[in-house]
């Protein structure tokens, strides 16, 4: 048995406010556990992305989370959950006024393969991405364009111990 104080957990450089990742924490060895608040405006993920061999599932706790997948917007209220398989495009949004507050379960723990897909405005298109520590600013993500180099996006660490975006 591990426990752990999701408090204690360091937050983790991502496009939400906070993200406590508990996987490590608690010893897990073939599950993914996080915890996400995201602020308005933020998202779970980097990009609208597939993975190839895991199952993701959200439980949105508090707040309201709107996941753009393959079928178009789907929007969950706290107390519902949502489970997407492997292979099945998403990435999960909190477009309202409120913080959303979420736990993230994915099998197995597996992170590599599948789609990272983001807009790339000198593209023109959705392209692939791959996520990088940028060298100017090594503490931080930026997602940059597979096919032109483009850095679309950027995240860092705030002055109050969230992330931002830069």
């Amino acid at each position: 048995m591990e426990r752990v104080a999701v408090d204690d957990v360091e937050n983790s450089v991502q496009p939400a406010a906070v993200l406590k990742p508990l996987t490590d924490a608690l010893g897990c060895t073939d599950l993914a556990v996080n915890s996400y608040e995201l602020a308005p405006g933020d998202s779970f993920a980097f990009a609208y992305h597939s993975h190839d061999a895991q199952e993701e599932v959200f439980v949105i706790l508090e707040g309201t989370a709107t996941f753009e997948t393959e079928e178009g917007d789907v929007t969950v209220d706290s107390n519902e959950a949502i489970r997407f398989g492997p292979g099945e495009l998403q990435r999960g949004w909190n477009r309202g006024e409120k913080r959303v507050h979420a736990i993230a379960l994915g099998a197995p723990l597996a992170y590599e393969g599948g789609e990272t897909l983001v807009d790339c405005p000198t593209c023109g298109e959705r392209t692939s991405h791959d996520i990088v520590r940028p060298d100017d600013e090594p503490d931080a993500r930026a997602v940059v364009c597979e096919i032109c180099g483009t850095e679309t996006q950027r995240w860092r660490r705030g002055a109050g111990g969230e992330n931002e975006w830069a």
